[in-house]
């Protein structure tokens, strides 16, 4: 899911050093960002030297020096975010309603799009915080102030009252919430596309929202410890209402707001246009392979320069979805974050894929950049084959057609994606661990004082507290004047979600045992509160796909059934369980957002449902859509000439579906050329050690071992670039001048603009995309005749790629 993929991530919170929030006193936020401390870290992000002139730091800590309850804030909490509330702004109003409809829409419909090609550009939630803006004071300037009577006696008025920041926000989270993409779109797709199998619309839709309600009901597991605890910022959060708090305070008439709406629709308007030459008139701009214009027939300089099917050696890219990290735009992506994955993407690309072609890096040479499953002489495995009618494996044609093999570099990437959920929960174990045990305590002796003012309730009338009253920083006293999110409603919630898949999945429609739900959503149980810790101070998300589909293996492999071995059967638990982490970090962020801006949390509860409900039945249309026009392209028949339409997620979903419920992971690993694979764990857990023990070592090394986050660093080198190599260079590129050099050298400029620009260029593409759907292809296919610039055997013209 999330991938890293749809959520923007934090810059204007990592400081000069580039910290990666590693030691464990770096783990204090409040510490950290004392005014006495000058050590790096997440908290130490923004310090008063790159504030703007007008912002009074020297006022904001003369407060926090005479108010405890200011005090206990990080202080870049206490700069960035308002410390006072006004109950009677309006939230859920008919405007609301109108504006989440017109952003969600559009929203899941591109998400979901975007994740059947190779690359994809995030709706941006910055678009629909830019764009909500304006749009409410446009609502709120020219919509009559009628009553609408209902029945009952309800009624309801069109423009209540001037538009306010808590509309502002409530959109955007309801927008987080459903202007996005569903995991379930991959064993739905897979079914129709390799299997022959159409899923009932009713089922599909109901089990995608099925596995979001869970996700978001187990998000109450974490709450008292990462929502309310003022250490915790959640740099996206805070991000993000940084953004809210300029629009708060700005006036649509002056000068600074006149500049930024002439660059954003700018820049909205020249991206929207570029992309037409990428996309579909000049596709040779979206990979500019110099190597292969030297050497055009050469196949050693066509491997080497190719971005589409080699190395990407020094190949630069015009093209915003290629340039933007895959999802993650680099205007928002930290820097320090962008070169630890710059360099596994060369060490990867430049480093292994060479020494496994040329060198002694595995004697497998077929299949070196493929993600499908191979034969011993390097062609595409006949899966069909060898699965029996009831989809176990038919081990006669096992033996005939013999083991199966994979590509180098998808073996490589699939050792690192087994590396990086040990190395995820050992970093937080070592280097975080004071923080968290800090914490626990803090919540101990919490509870026990919540239970004691329970005993005096009925004797003096005290009213017992709310569970996060613990908590007498200023954030918290304020949000004392709203009602808390019972936890009933959040055990309804999973309830509903919970007995939709077991009765879907009991009922036979989606290929998986029924017992194993349990163990899915057990998993989500397991790994949101340490998972969740290290994104709520670090911004960084492990995603644990590759993990959820072996173990799925590993327990289908032990009780045999119909249906059992179905391929998509570990994308089905897959979408489960990673839905259960990935669904309950994002609502935690959004009721963090929710928590800064001084929303009422019931409110927020209802935005997040509200977005769900509205996106996903979007979601499942797309769905629809892209299968009944890209097939061809989808399931192999045709080959898209831009590399675009590949489906590369689905493709290696199969594969995965087709090694651990079919082959079995026990068979698999038995080969050599998969007998590392289950070392990967091991090397995960023990990598973090390694640095941790550095780091202790020599803790002020000018090598900065505390920097070089694992977790992170694995997850760049599981990518699988097969298809496209493309971007990435020019990308650190763009990502270094954008995210060190003018924000180190440009700050004034950076705060105002950098994020007004990734959010129109992330809607351009989104709308360029858009336009060209409707334009030549949702009703006659009409094709770019092919000319020099799209040239029919290579857009790149590398003539001699294998």
């Amino acid at each position: 899911m999330a991938s890293a993929a749809e959520r923007i991530t934090s810059a204007e919170l990592n400081d000069n050093k580039l910290s990666a929030q590693t030691s464990s006193e770096d783990f204090s936020v409040a510490r950290m960002t004392s005014p006495n401390n000058t050590k790096s870290g997440v908290g130490a992000a923004i310090t008063p030297s790159t504030l703007d002139q007008e912002d009074n730091t020297a006022i904001v800590e003369e407060e926090a020096h005479d108010d405890p309850e200011i005090a206990q804030l990080p202080l870049i909490v206490r700069q960035l975010v308002s410390l006072d509330d006004d109950t009677t702004l309006p939230t859920i109003t008919f405007r609301y309603f109108v504006l989440a409809i017109v952003f969600v829409v559009p929203g899941a419909f591109l998400s979901q799009m975007s994740h059947f090609r190779t690359t994809q550009a995030p709706y941006s939630i910055f678009f629909v915080q830019i764009a909500c803006h304006y749009a409410g004071h446009f609502l709120a300037d020219y919509v009559p102030a009628w009553t609408v009577k209902l029945p009952f006696g309800c009624s309801f008025n069109l423009n209540p009252a001037p538009w306010s920041i808590k509309e502002h926000v409530l959109v955007t989270l309801t927008a987080a919430s459903g202007a996005t993409y569903n995991l379930a779109y991959t064993p739905i797709s897979m079914a129709e596309l390799y299997y022959d199998t159409k899923i009932d619309s009713a089922v599909a839709i109901f089990f995608m929202m099925a596995i979001v309600w869970v996700g978001y009901a187990i998000a109450a597991i974490a709450r008292t410890m990462l929502l309310w605890e003022p250490e915790y910022i959640w740099p996206q959060a805070l991000m993000q209402t940084t953004l809210f708090e300029t629009f708060r305070k700005q006036d649509r008439q002056s000068r600074l707001a006149k500049r930024q709406m002439i660059v954003f629709f700018s820049c909205l308007i020249g991206m929207t246009l570029w992309q037409f030459l990428p996309e579909y008139v000049f596709p040779m701009t979206s990979s500019l392979a110099f190597l292969c214009w030297v050497a055009p027939k050469n196949r050693v300089a066509n491997f080497i320069g190719s971005g589409l099917g080699g190395m990407g050696f020094l190949n630069l890219s015009l093209d915003w979805s290629n340039i933007n990290w895959n999802g993650s735009s680099i205007l928002i992506t930290p820097f320090w974050t962008q070169t630890i994955l710059f360099l596994a993407f060369a060490f990867n690309c430049w480093v292994l894929l060479p020494a496994a072609k040329w060198g002694k890096l595995g004697s497998y040479k077929h299949g070196l950049m493929s993600n499908s499953l191979l034969t011993a002489n390097g062609t595409k495995y006949p899966t069909l084959e060898i699965i029996n009618p009831d989809f176990s494996l038919n081990h006669t044609a096992y033996e005939e057609h013999g083991p199966v093999f994979m590509g180098l570099q998808n073996i490589w990437a699939t050792f690192f994606s087994y590396a990086k959920l040990p190395s995820a929960f050992v970093w937080v174990a070592t280097f975080g661990a004071s923080s968290i045990v800090a914490t626990l305590k803090k919540n101990k002796l919490a509870r026990r004082a919540r239970k004691e003012a329970a005993k005096h309730h009925s004797a003096n009338g005290f009213v017992a507290p709310n569970i996060h009253h613990q908590y007498t920083d200023r954030l918290n006293v304020l949000q004392r004047s709203y009602k808390e999110v019972p936890a009933w409603w959040f055990a309804l919630l999973f309830v509903v979600g919970a007995v939709i898949i077991f009765a879907i999945v009991g009922a036979g429609h989606l290929f998986m045992p029924v017992w194993t739900v349990v163990v899915g959503l057990a998993t989500g149980v397991v790994v949101v509160v340490p998972l969740g810790y290290l994104y709520a101070i670090s911004n960084y998300q492990v995603a644990i796909g590759d993990f959820n589909e072996l173990m799925y293996g590993y327990m289908v492999q032990t009780k045999a059934g119909t249906g059992h071995h179905h391929p998509c059967g570990p994308s089905v638990y897959g979408s489960i369980a990673g839905d259960a982490w990935y669904r309950a970090q994002y609502m935690l962020q959004d009721q963090r957002i929710g928590h800064y801006m001084h929303i009422p949390p019931r409110t927020v509860f209802f935005s997040q449902i509200f977005g769900s409900i509205l996106g996903i039945p979007i979601n499942y249309g797309v769905i629809r859509w892209v299968l009944n026009t890209k097939f061809d392209y989808l399931s192999g028949k045709k080959t898209d000439p831009l590399h675009q339409w590949t489906g590369q997620s689905l493709v290696s979903s199969n594969s995965l579906g087709v090694q651990y419920a079919i082959i079995g992971p026990k068979r698999m690993f038995s080969q050599a050329i998969f007998r590392p694979l289950p070392y990967a764990f091991l090397f995960g857990a023990l990598m973090p050690l390694v640095f941790f023990a550095l780091h202790r070592a020599f803790p002020k090394s000018k090598l900065k071992f505390h920097l070089w986050n694992t977790t992170i660093f694995f997850s760049g080198m599981a990518v699988f670039y097969g298809n496209l190599s493309t971007g990435y260079f020019s990308a650190y590129v763009g990502g270094f001048i954008a995210m060190y050099w003018f924000f180190r050298h440009r700050f004034q400029i950076w705060k105002r603009y950098n994020y007004i620009v990734a959010a129109a260029l992330d809607a351009a593409f989104n709308l360029n995309m858009l336009l060209i759907f409707l334009f030549f292809g949702s009703g006659k296919q009409i094709k770019m005749p092919n000319w020099w610039g799209n040239n029919v055997d290579s857009v790149e013209r590398c003539f001699a790629s294998d």
